[in-house]
């Protein structure tokens, strides 16, 4: 069983509402590091005017999958609104990853603003804002759709382990992936996605170097070395 920290709480997001904020969306990705399967952004608003702590929520990684699924519906009703988006492995390859995580996260923060929920900043877990659009996009990207997230992103340091709205965002957005990942491991049983989520084990990266990449490998990246990579290529990575 996953260590158990501290608990996450608002404490940080509270410290907003002196500048104005009232509706924060605690934003975090799942599958980033991942060989195979869609890069997941999961959104969790919260109302800091009113909200109370959800007890058990923590960073997705620190929790078992029973405890996640037990969890998962709790968030989404605890939340003021909530939302997962993804970008599939194709479009990792074809974009880059940062790029497919601001157009999964923009996904999720469409759904968002569809449910009639206008965040007033946007509380996003590590050192690198990644959701807002590109200031200039690159060759192989399309300007940002009018409903990207404009709203003020503030970035912090592992916020999944300390942020409540944060640790939510994560939740919903591992327990969605999570489920993509058994449906495709149905389509392709041989690699373990049921258990390994599309994530680089020893086994695989065994099957993955026998039977070659599927079309759900993110088949840009060196998954083997190169001779793996130029293999994918020859084919047209289908």
């Amino acid at each position: 069983m996953p260590p158990r920290t501290k608990a996450p709480s608002l404490r940080h997001e509270r410290t907003f509402k002196a500048q104005g904020v009232r509706l924060l969306a605690g934003v975090d990705e799942v599958g980033r590091g991942a060989l195979a399967g869609p890069v997941s952004v999961g959104i969790a608003v919260v109302d800091l005017e009113r909200q109370k702590a959800l007890a058990g929520v923590r960073d997705s990684k620190l929790l078992t999958a029973m405890e996640r699924e037990r969890l998962d519906p709790l968030v989404r009703r605890w939340s003021v609104a909530s939302a997962v988006g993804h970008a599939s492995a194709r479009e990792i390859d074809d974009l880059g990853i940062i790029a497919a995580l601001r157009l999964a996260g923009t996904r999720a923060w469409q759904d968002i603003l569809a449910a009639g929920v206008v965040p007033d900043m946007v509380l996003l877990d590590g050192n690198h804002n990644w959701l807002s659009p590109a200031g200039q996009p690159s060759l192989f990207e399309e300007a940002a759709p009018e409903d990207s997230c404009t709203a003020p992103v503030h970035t912090k340091i592992k916020a999944d382990m300390q942020c409540l709205s944060v640790a939510a965002a994560s939740v919903i957005a591992k327990v969605e992936r999570d489920r993509t990942m058994r449906e495709l491991h149905a389509e392709y049983p041989d690699f373990g996605w049921d258990i390994n989520k599309g994530y680089a084990t020893v086994m695989h990266r065994d099957v993955l170097r026998a039977a070659g990449p599927t079309p759900y490998h993110r088949v840009s990246w060196r998954l083997l070395g190169g001779d793996l990579q130029d293999a994918a290529a020859g084919t047209g990575g289908d």
